[in-house]
């Protein structure tokens, strides 16, 4: 069918394919590994956000009418915020202090108050805006780059020959891995 020459050179543009994309997409596959690796774990971690929490001790037995402007700035000094964006009153004797990435909530009868800070988690934060497609136009280069990951393992397939190679090795292989999602499908959607 192929002319020996055909066939090499068919095989070396598959190998030259196979590395260069490789190369070329390697960064992009870790992110996504990485990222994946986070976000499969959601229910264990936040991969996009750290929450700081600390109580906070206020003068005790205050009203909500003794809460000013000025007054909302001394709670947030101890609290080391320098503006507040909006304050409220969630019930008569509470008032909720919020600022970019905080909030404060203060019991003005107690004088306890509980401060969260919410600040991104590099690396991961960014890579997971990659990975759900957050960004405009993003997706179009994630659907690119799912079609050259089928390139990559397609090419991949045909990398080896003899007994190492697809036709006899390699084909068993690809039949077993996908075995593994088969099996998941069939037994945590089919079954349940």
């Amino acid at each position: 069918m192929f002319s020996a020459s055909t066939g090499r050179k068919l095989r070396r543009l598959n190998l030259t394919w196979h590395r260069d994309l490789g190369y070329f997409f390697s960064s992009l596959i870790i992110i996504y590994c990485i990222s994946g690796l986070a976000l499969n774990h959601l229910d264990d971690w936040d991969p996009d956000f750290i929450i700081h929490r600390k109580t906070v001790q206020f003068p005790a037995n205050l009203s909500v009418s003794q809460v000013t402007d000025d007054k909302v700035a001394e709670f947030s000094k101890l609290v080391e915020e320098s503006h507040f964006k909006i304050y409220d009153f969630p019930t008569d004797n509470q008032v909720k202090i919020y600022y970019d990435n905080a909030s404060l909530h203060v019991n003005l009868e107690t004088g306890t108050g509980q401060y969260e800070k919410i600040v991104k988690r590099h690396l991961f934060y960014e890579a997971n805006v990659l990975h759900r497609n957050s960004l405009a136009g993003w997706k179009w280069v994630s659907d690119i780059f799912a079609i050259m990951l089928i390139v990559i393992s397609v090419t991949g397939l045909f990398i080896l020959r003899g007994k190492y190679g697809f036709r006899r090795r390699g084909a068993w292989f690809m039949l077993a891995g996908l075995l593994l999602p088969v099996v998941a499908v069939w037994l945590f959607y089919y079954t349940s």
